[in-house]
C-alpha cells in the first residue's frame, strides 16, 4: 500500500523541517562564496599597498561605544618597513574602516622617512568595547596622490584646546578650529618628546593661555583637561593654574605625589586630592574632570583621588608650568621641572573608558592597536612575502654589511670556480704527461722536454689563462711537466762538468744527483704555492663571514630597541619585523661561510693530490737519472 505526505498529516513537519534545512544551507554556501570577495576587496585600485590595524579596547572600553575615538598610530622600523614605498610627506597615506569603503579623517603629527617613524591621528567613528577583531586599513603606495589630512576634523568638537606641540612657531598652537593658541611661552620647545615635539621646564619656564568663551567651564556641562608629563626629580611645582572668580583651580605636584586643590583669593585650601604618586624619568598620563560639583584626578587611567565640593563656572587665563598671574614676577614661584606633551582641554567631562584609552593608546607600551601584516595589490594577492617583509625592514646599517658580504661572496664563488678549472685542468694534463713519461726508458728520461716557449712562459704567470687558452699540446697545465723541465736542464747543464769534454760515458756525481733534487724541489714548493694562491680568501669568507653577519644583526637589533624606545610602542608586532630583518645579516654571512667552506674543503684535497704526485714524481726522475748516468 502506498502512502504520500498528503495521506499522511504527520509528514508535513518531516517536510518543512527538510526545506527549512536545505534553505540555511543555501544561505550559508552564499556566504562562503561572497566572503572571499569581501575579504579581498581593494578600497581604490590607485593605492598600491595596505597595513592591517587591528583595534583591541578588550582591556579599555568596558560600557558602551566610543563615538569619534582618536587613536594614535606609531610607525616605525619595528612595524613598518615601507617609508621608502610612501609619499615623502605621507600624502598617499589614507585610512578606511574595516568595511574598507568608509575612508576615515586622520592628521599626520610628524612623518620622517629618514629615521622611519611617523606619528598619525586617526578617528574611529565607532569604536567598538570589549573587542579585539575591529579592524581599519591604512592604504599608501600612489605617489600622485594629494595631501587629505584633516587637523581640526578629527579632533571632536567638544574639545576647546589640543596642543601637540608638533609646530615650528615658538609658542604651542592649538589644533582644534576655535584656535586657542598661547599668548606668552618662556618654557623650551622639545623636537623629539612623548608624540613628536613636546616641552621642557627648567622651573622658571611657563605659557599661557588667554581667556577665551570656548574654554570657560561649566561644571553641568563637564569640563576635562589631560596631559602626559614626565618629572625630572622630587619637586614643589604647580604643573596647572586657574583662576575662577576669587577661587583657584591648581594641579600641583609635592614631592613624587601629584594632586589636585582648590584655593580661595588668600591662598586658603579649600579642597584637596592626594594619593597619585609619580616615578620619576618616566612618562605619566594625568587628568582633571569637572562633572557637576565632583572633580576627579586621573593617573595613568584610573582614578586616583576625588573632591566633592561646589565648583562655580571657570573662566579666566590658563598658565601652565608655574602659578603665575599675567605680569606677575615669576622668580617668586615655584616652577614645573619636567616635560609635557599632548596637552588637552575639552568642554565636556570626559568618561573613564576615554581617559583610559588616551593612556592605554599613546603612551609607552600602547596596546589600542596591533600592527599586521602589509598587502600589496595584485588581483587580490595577499601581498609579499615573508622575506620580502622582511628585506624591506633591514636598516641602513643592515644593508652595508649585507652589500659587503654579497661582495665577498661574489669573490668567493669567483675564486672557487677560477681554481676549479685550473686544477682540473692541470690534473688532466698532468694525467697525461705521466702516461707519456712512464713508457720511457732509462735512458730516454729526456726525450719529452722541450725548449722554452716565450709565449707559454708568459701565459704560465696566469694558470686560469693558460687553462683556457692554452693548447694543451705539450703538456702545458701540467705542472709536473714544469718540474720535469727544470729537472731536465739542469741535468744537462751539470753534465758537461761532471764527465769533461772527452768522457765517453756521461755520468752525474752524487753532488750533482742531489743539486737536480734541490732544483726539482724548488720548482715544486713555487708549484704548490701558485696551487694555494687566492685561497687565503676562502678562509676570509669562512671566518670573516659569520662575524661580519653577527656584527649587522647586534647592530640592526640596537636600532630596533631604540626605535621602539623613541616610539614607546612595545608589542611584539612592532619587535618581531625588525628583529626578522636584523638575523638577516647573519644570513648572509652564513650564506658566505657555508658555500666557501665547502669549495674550501674540496679544492684543498685536489690541491693535496697533485702534492703527492709532484712528491712522488721527483722521486722517480731523480731514480731513473742516478740509475743511467751514476
Amino acid at each position: 500500500m502506498k502512502h504520500t505526505c498528503k495521506k499522511i498529516p504527520a509528514c508535513k513537519p518531516i517536510q518543512n523541517k527538510k526545506m527549512n534545512f536545505m534553505l540555511h544551507a543555501r544561505i550559508i554556501l552564499l556566504i562562503f562564496i561572497i566572503f572571499p570577495a569581501v575579504a579581498n576587496a581593494w578600497w581604490n585600485e590607485d593605492w598600491s599597498y595596505r597595513k592591517e590595524l587591528t583595534l583591541d579596547t578588550s582591556s579599555i572600553v568596558t560600557s558602551s561605544t566610543l563615538e569619534n575615538a582618536t587613536v594614535l598610530v606609531r610607525l616605525h622600523t619595528g612595524n613598518f618597513g615601507y617609508f621608502l614605498d610612501a609619499s615623502p610627506k605621507g600624502e598617499d597615506i589614507r585610512f578606511v574602516a574595516d568595511d574598507d569603503v568608509t575612508p576615515l579623517k586622520y592628521y599626520i603629527e610628524k612623518f620622517d622617512p629618514v629615521n622611519e617613524m611617523a606619528m598619525i591621528w586617526v578617528q574611529i567613528p565607532a569604536l567598538a568595547p570589549n573587542s579585539n577583531t575591529q579592524k581599519i586599513w591604512m592604504y599608501y603606495g600612489n605617489p600622485v596622490a594629494v595631501a587629505a589630512a584633516d587637523r581640526s576634523g578629527v579632533l571632536p568638537v567638544t574639545d576647546a584646546l589640543v596642543y601637540h606641540f608638533d609646530k615650528g612657531s615658538s609658542a604651542p598652537q592649538d589644533s582644534t578650529a576655535y584656535g586657542n593658541h598661547s599668548s606668552l611661552f618662556t618654557a623650551q620647545r622639545s623636537a623629539s618628546s612623548l608624540i613628536a615635539g613636546g616641552v621642557k621646564f627648567d622651573g622658571a619656564g611657563m605659557f599661557e593661555i588667554a581667556d577665551n568663551p570656548s574654554l570657560a567651564m561649566d561644571p553641568e556641562k563637564g569640563w576635562s583637561l589631560s596631559a602626559w608629563i614626565k618629572i625630572d626629580k622630587a619637586q614643589q611645582s604647580t604643573v596647572f593654574s586657574r583662576w575662577f572668580v576669587n577661587d583657584k583651580l591648581q594641579l600641583a605636584i609635592d614631592g613624587n605625589s601629584l594632586y589636585v586643590r582648590l584655593e580661595d583669593e588668600s591662598g586658603n585650601v579649600l579642597e584637596t586630592a592626594h594619593n597619585t604618586t609619580l616615578m620619576e624619568g618616566a612618562w605619566h598620563h594625568v587628568a582633571l574632570v569637572v562633572e557637576g560639583n565632583r572633580l576627579g584626578l586621573f593617573l595613568d587611567g584610573m582614578e586616583t583621588a576625588y573632591i566633592e565640593t561646589t565648583i562655580t563656572e571657570m573662566t579666566g587665563p590658563i598658565t601652565v608650568g608655574m602659578d603665575v598671574r599675567a605680569g606677575e614676577d615669576t622668580s617668586a614661584h615655584s616652577g614645573f621641572i619636567g616635560e609635557m606633551d599632548e596637552l588637552r582641554i575639552a568642554k565636556t567631562a570626559l568618561t573613564a573608558d576615554m581617559i583610559n584609552l588616551a593612556a592605554r593608546g599613546e603612551g609607552p607600551g600602547a596596546t589600542v592597536l596591533v600592527y599586521g601584516e602589509d598587502g600589496q595589490q595584485e588581483g587580490g594577492d595577499s601581498g609579499p612575502s615573508y622575506f620580502t617583509t622582511t628585506m624591506q625592514n633591514v636598516t641602513v646599517d643592515g644593508w652595508v654589511v649585507i652589500i659587503v658580504l654579497i661582495i665577498m661572496f661574489a669573490i668567493s664563488v669567483a675564486v672557487m670556480v677560477a681554481k676549479t678549472i685550473v686544477i682540473q685542468t692541470t690534473m688532466k694534463d698532468n694525467r697525461a704527461f705521466l702516461e707519456k713519461f712512464t713508457g720511457l726508458g732509462s735512458q730516454d728520461v729526456d726525450n719529452l722536454d722541450t725548449a722554452d716557449n716565450k709565449e707559454e712562459n708568459e701565459m704560465r704567470e696566469s694558470p686560469l689563462l693558460m687553462a683556457l687558452s692554452g693548447d694543451h699540446s705539450h703538456f702545458q697545465s701540467s705542472n709536473i711537466y714544469r718540474i720535469y723541465h727544470v729537472g731536465v736542464q739542469e741535468m744537462h747543464n751539470r753534465m758537461p762538468k761532471a764527465v769533461g769534454a772527452s768522457a765517453a760515458t756521461l755520468t752525474l756525481t752524487p753532488q750533482a744527483i742531489d743539486a737536480i733534487r734541490a732544483t726539482m724541489d724548488a720548482s715544486m714548493v713555487r708549484e704548490n704555492q701558485k696551487l694555494n694562491s687566492l685561497m687565503v680568501l676562502l678562509t676570509i669568507a669562512i671566518s670573516g663571514g659569520p662575524f661580519l653577519g653577527l656584527l649587522g644583526t647586534v647592530v640592526g637589533v640596537m636600532i630596533t630597541f631604540a626605535a621602539i624606545a623613541a616610539s614607546g610602542n612595545v608589542d611584539v608586532n612592532s619587535i618581531a619585523p625588525g628583529i626578522a630583518a636584523a638575523l638577516a645579516a647573519t644570513v648572509a654571512g652564513l650564506a658566505v661561510a657555508i658555500p666557501s667552506l665547502f669549495g674550501y674543503n674540496y679544492l684543498g684535497s685536489r690541491i693535496k693530490d697533485i702534492s703527492a704526485d709532484m712528491h712522488v714524481f721527483v722521486d722517480e726522475f731523480v731514480a731513473k737519472i742516478a740509475e743511467q748516468h751514476c
